[in-house]
């Protein structure tokens, strides 16, 4: 598992852009976008490991880790 895997990465479609948006909650926000929802996913994925990279290589601390946390059942209930 890398460190990546400890949080939420959402990719969803956006009607006021007409394409798939995605982001990481508490990590980065909306920072990717297609029309493949795959390919977003992909992308997403690279960019929060490209993220955590930078904050280690500059000494910052990682935000709290998103996963295990019924952070999707608490979406599931504001819905």
């Amino acid at each position: 598992m890398n460190e990546s895997s400890r949080y939420i990465k959402i990719v969803e479609w956006s009607d006021e852009d007409q394409c798939f948006v995605g982001q990481c909650p508490g990590v980065i926000g909306p920072c990717c976008h297609g029309d493949d929802e795959k390919e977003v996913y992909s992308e997403l994925c690279t960019i929060v490991d490209e993220w955590i990279l930078l904050m280690k290589d500059r000494g910052q601390p990682l935000p709290k880790p998103t996963s295990g946390r019924d952070f999707a059942e608490q979406l599931a209930k504001i819905a």
